[in-house]
């Protein structure tokens, strides 16, 4: 008796492509491991056989192998439609089982991994006549009636770990092996398997040229189902910012996080997406579909924070490839938080196998593309893409017709919030909080805004150093953001960059002058500020070397387009071989999101917002090959949302409310930070 194998079993009905897909994936596993090979179609009894084959194939071949025994059985002799030779399919560290029925019901229990495979049913009935010639034309009606029945009463695709969208391209093999690679059950078979994607060559070039970015995301990923720009939109103005007396960030932290905007989709050979729902990942590969059942940050840690590549000469960017998007608010029911359920995923990312990386600082992009048998061609296209949007006639994006302004309703009404800020502050009151960041959701029907467009708005009206514009199917993200959550440099070094304290910008120089003067003096905005950096001094400390925490910077006053805020800067040095995905786990979500104490406080949150925050509140930023991190609060941000129904607008907005909060004072500083995203799109805050 052998060890038990791993068994995968591949089904799906006649003519979606099984036994090419299972010969082909036996191939590829064949370079690590002894595979064993068995086909259903060789086990069925005649062609109205295929229940007794099932049966046949669970007890006389299924439950030896499962126990490392060889399986004794007899095939059917298609010819003479009786019971023909006897055969042995021996044991094996991995079996791969493929025909209909090969994961039904009987067999689900002994299996490590089920594949159920799909394709159009005129392509199946083409496909599986052109495999079996004329021979099985006759029978073709008969067979598919009794898979018919058979699905009718035994769900497999409901109980598939992965899904193959089999278009016969060539493409299923690779993207089923890749999408094997996440599912648990698999992790230790599949060691060499992992071990050889993580020996990555990453190629690059530097182009000394820059191009405009609106034009360049267009033209490489306008297409693009998915697709991810991280854009310092606020890059033409961080490197001349006039010093602390002009109401900015000093001009070299200014520019260093505005330097690098990041271009990326899911394409080519290494892409792949990820949408995170309520403890379930589903992990997209080409047109293999894996799910999985892990909290997120588990998962995260399983394909992110150990040194893949190495970052090019001369290249100054973190990001070296990876995963870019976003964490939504509703994660923080993995780091003590209640589970409150959201309309958007949970999480949406992206792996980017090439990306470009437009540095502003020095007027260059960088072409960054994993090495595939499909990366010279895409560094041909995107340096052709690059070059042509850095001419000085590069066309700007052209813009559509305005809709009409949408109309926003508020999940609360003036009364109600105000309210709700008296409740705030009776939980201070009683000692089971310090500080109430509480928020709100302005939501509208779509009124036919164009996505692209709105974002294109929301930059030029409020440029950030953490804008983004993230595009996941029907959902898109277009951000503004300010505010930087935590970076963990490559070499463990981690950054938190909370903002708290918030004025409107006034047209008269001396108004705003006096604005400034009036928030940099404020006793209240700072002791909001300070409770957040004693906070996030908490958070890194989880996982920081001893004595390395600092604050380079406190209650600095920084200014952009809209307003001015209050941020401070936390330092910290990541202790060797921690986990960094729990890093970041410990510090999420925000302290500049929650209030304080973060645990206490985010209970009571979900008690007074009545719904959960979904992106807002969360995270946007990247992943990346070399272990680093860099994610922004997700403020200043607009949602747009179409789950195939009525397609909505969102915004959320909110504020610090401490034991001295004057209630109406922070009901109109929701009104500030709303102005912004709310007047780009041409309409107002909604009046009661």
């Amino acid at each position: 008796m052998t060890p038990a194998p791993v068994i995968i079993a591949i089904d799906g009905r006649s003519g979606a492509g099984k036994t090419t897909l299972a010969v082909e994936l036996a191939a590829r596993l064949r370079q690590h491991h002894k595979v064993s090979l068995f086909h259903l179609e060789d086990i069925y009894p005649g062609w109205n056989g295929l229940a007794a084959g099932i049966e046949r194939y669970v007890t006389t071949v299924l439950a030896p192998l499962r126990h490392g025994v060889a399986a004794e059985w007899v095939s059917w002799d298609w010819e003479k439609h009786y019971d023909g030779t006897a055969h042995t399919t021996l044991p094996a560290e991995i079996v791969v089982v493929e025909g209909v029925g090969a994961a039904a019901e009987a067999a689900r229990p002994l299996l490590d991994a089920v594949v159920w495979v799909e394709a159009p049913a005129e392509d199946r009935r083409r496909r599986a006549l052109d495999r079996d010639g004329s021979g099985y034309e006759p029978y073709w009606d008969t067979w598919a009636e009794q898979e018919q029945e058979w699905l009718e009463t035994d769900d497999v695709p409901a109980h598939a770990d992965i899904h193959v969208l089999n278009q016969a391209d060539g493409d299923a093999p690779d993207d089923l092996m890749q999408a094997l690679n996440y599912l648990p059950a698999l992790s230790a078979v599949l060691a060499p398997e992992l071990s050889a994607r993580r020996g990555l060559q990453l190629l690059s070039e530097r182009i000394d040229a820059e191009p405009r970015a609106e034009t360049l995301f267009q033209a490489l990923y306008g297409a693009s189902r998915n697709a991810v720009w991280l854009d310092s939109s606020n890059a033409a103005t961080a490197n001349a910012a006039p010093g602390p007396a002009g109401g900015q960030a000093a001009p070299s932290e200014a520019a260093a996080r505005s330097r690098f905007s990041i271009l990326a989709d899911d394409g080519g050979t290494f892409g792949q997406s990820v949408l995170h729902r309520s403890g379930s990942t589903r992990v997209t590969a080409g047109c293999a579909t894996a799910d999985v059942a892990s909290p997120f940050f588990r998962w995260l840690d399983t394909v992110w924070g150990r040194r893949a590549v190495r970052a090019p000469e001369g290249y100054e960017c973190e990001f070296t490839l990876g995963w870019l998007g976003y964490l939504g608010y509703e994660l923080k029911r993995e780091t003590g938080g209640s589970d409150v359920p959201a309309d958007t995923p949970d999480s949406a990312l992206l792996f980017a196998g090439r990306a470009v990386v437009i540095d502003h600082q020095e007027g260059a992009a960088w072409l960054l593309a994993l090495d595939a048998p499909d990366a010279g061609d895409w560094l041909a296209q995107a340096r052709s893409a690059v070059q042509d949007a850095a001419k000085p006639e590069a066309a700007v994006v052209a813009s559509r017709p305005a809709p009409l302004p949408p109309s926003f309703t508020s999940r609360d009404s003036r009364a109600d919030y105000l309210r709700k800020i008296k409740e705030a502050q009776q939980e201070i009151t009683e000692g089971n909080s310090y500080e109430v960041c509480l928020t709100t959701t302005v939501s509208a029907p779509d009124p036919g805004l164009d996505p692209w467009q709105g974002y294109l708005a929301l930059r030029r009206r409020n440029p950030a150093p953490f804008a983004s514009y993230l595009r996941f199917g029907g959902l898109t993200v277009a951000s503004t953001s300010p505010e930087r959550f935590l970076r963990i440099a490559s070499d463990g070094v981690m950054r938190a960059e909370p903002i708290k304290g918030t004025r409107a910008r006034a047209n008269d120089p001396v108004i705003d002058e006096h604005l400034r003067k009036d928030l940099a003096g404020s006793l209240k905005d700072r002791a909001e500020n300070i409770m957040i950096v004693d906070l996030l001094r908490n958070d890194l400390s989880h996982f920081a070397v001893p004595g390395s925490v600092t604050v380079s910077r406190l209650c600095a006053i920084e200014s952009y387009a809209t307003v001015h805020q209050m941020v401070s800067t936390i330092d910290a040095q990541l202790r060797p071989g921690a986990p960094r995905s729990e890093a970041v786990a410990a510090a999420f979500p925000a302290g500049s999101m929650t209030g304080a104490p973060k645990i206490s406080t985010m209970d009571i949150l979900d008690r007074l917002e009545d719904g959960p925050r979904g992106v807002y509140s969360g995270a946007i930023g990247y992943f990346s090959l070399n272990a680093a991190s860099d994610l922004a609060v997700v403020i200043r941000t607009l949602v747009v949302n179409d789950d195939g129904g009525e397609r909505t607008l969102s915004l959320g907005v909110g504020g610090a409310i401490t034991a001295d909060s004057e209630p109406a004072e922070e009901y109109e500083e929701i009104r500030t930070k709303a102005f912004g995203v709310l007047s780009a799109l041409g309409t107002e805050f909604p009046e009661d």
